[in-house]
């Protein structure tokens, strides 16, 4: 891959392996294992495997690198693992590098399962968390000690759509050593500059918009080769988190055309959030590539857009956020974001129902709160769905 292509040849062409056909597709080679040519050929690729060289598929597969090839060079980091969804990219990054003693600084707004493996798994193994407003870069400030060996946060948060400023804490991060784990997911890799602004390790949920079709799981992990190979490999070939062939071949697709996918859903999430703003039904409309959003000045200087996701805050609770969900008609309800489908949520009842009331309101998780990820339908139709299910809404 020439350091000269610029973005949209990158996701055509980067990483590309060919096989002795020389196909124009890329290879899914569904396969567990590989065949060695002699006993001493097979030692000798368990003493160290070549960069185009494979052991077993758990440890590594040709489709499969291309996948982590092509993204890694999309995000500007020197290499990448991929794993069996985006939940096993945030688990096995932080569990690889962390063990008992080690303290952590997270954002406080996170998704559920997110949440989860910071207040349940690794503390339960000895790693002391201590949780901040993402937003307010005092508390990190206060939070981030001299032993703190990582900062963990998701870069817009879900699913209230506060941004953190990735310089301003990596730049705290960094004068003690820490090093800068970001959940990017709605920032989009197409948006993304957190390399650029002082992050580490960038995790994506390959299941949103790299797939962008709803049609795998998939997650993968970018940071330096040494981060990646010496310590995220060793964990993930041992514990099984590694992604298929034939989910890699999927995100290679899908990779092909999220620009052109991101781009379009997130202009038509800047008419959706022009429209409804000062509805009187809606309590808020928070989008942040909207002016009214209150860190608008952020969002742009840190990502240019504002993403494909909105959230609608039901003046009426959750009464009327359930009225206006049954109402759509295009928009579908799942809990998925970053697909081509547009898909709404209610949090309060879904993903994050397990935080308790007082921690929700803390979050700004009302019971009116309603997620939009915004798809590639017509704008207009969009709009006109939405409207529509705001009159039903009561």
């Amino acid at each position: 891959m020439s350091d000269s292509w610029k973005k949209r040849t990158r996701l055509v062409h980067g990483g590309t392996r060919r096989s002795q056909y020389n196909e124009v597709s890329e290879a899914i080679f569904l396969t567990q294992g590989f065949v060695y040519d002699s006993a001493e050929a097979a030692e000798a690729r368990f003493i160290k495997a070549g960069d185009d060289e494979f052991i077993y598929a758990r440890y590594g597969n040709p489709t499969v690198a291309m996948f982590e090839d092509r993204i890694a060079g999309l995000e500007g980091t020197e290499d990448g693992f991929a794993t069996a969804s985006g939940m096993a990219a945030v688990s096995g990054a932080l569990t690889s590098m962390l063990r008992a003693g080690d303290h952590v600084v997270s954002a406080r707004a996170l998704f559920g399962s997110c949440l989860y493996v910071l207040e349940e798994v690794l503390t339960r193994f000895g790693v002391e968390v201590t949780f901040v407003d993402g937003t307010d870069i005092d508390a990190w400030r206060a939070a981030i000690r001299a032993d703190t060996k990582a900062v963990f946060f998701e870069t817009i948060s879900n699913p209230t759509l506060a941004v953190v400023d990735i310089r301003a804490v990596a730049e705290l991060a960094h004068a003690v050593g820490a090093l800068v784990l970001v959940d990017n997911v709605f920032a989009t890799p197409v948006f993304s500059r957190a390399v650029e602004q002082g992050a580490d390790v960038v995790i994506y949920s390959a299941t949103k918009h790299i797939d962008g079709q709803g049609r795998a799981l998939g997650g993968v992990i970018l940071g330096t080769r040494e981060f990646i190979r010496g310590t995220v490999e060793p964990y993930m070939k041992h514990t099984g988190g590694s992604m298929s062939p034939f989910t890699a071949w999927i995100m290679l697709k899908g990779l092909e055309t999220v620009d052109l996918r991101v781009r379009a859903q997130a202009e038509t999430a800047l008419q959706i959030a022009n429209a409804l703003q000062g509805d009187a039904r809606l309590a808020r409309v928070i989008y942040p590539g909207h002016p009214s959003h209150a860190q608008h000045d952020l969002v742009t200087a840190q990502m240019g857009q504002g993403g494909t996701v909105l959230a609608l805050d039901l003046a009426g609770g959750q009464g009327a956020a359930f009225r206006f969900l049954n109402a759509l008609d295009i928009v579908l309800i799942s809990n998925n974001l970053g697909d081509a489908k547009s898909i709404a949520t209610h949090p309060a009842t879904t993903t994050h129902q397990r935080l308790p009331d007082a921690t929700k309101a803390q979050l700004g998780i009302t019971p009116g709160l309603v997620r939009l990820s915004v798809g590639l339908e017509d704008a207009d139709d969009l709009i006109e769905d939405l409207t529509r299910a705001l009159d039903a809404s009561g």
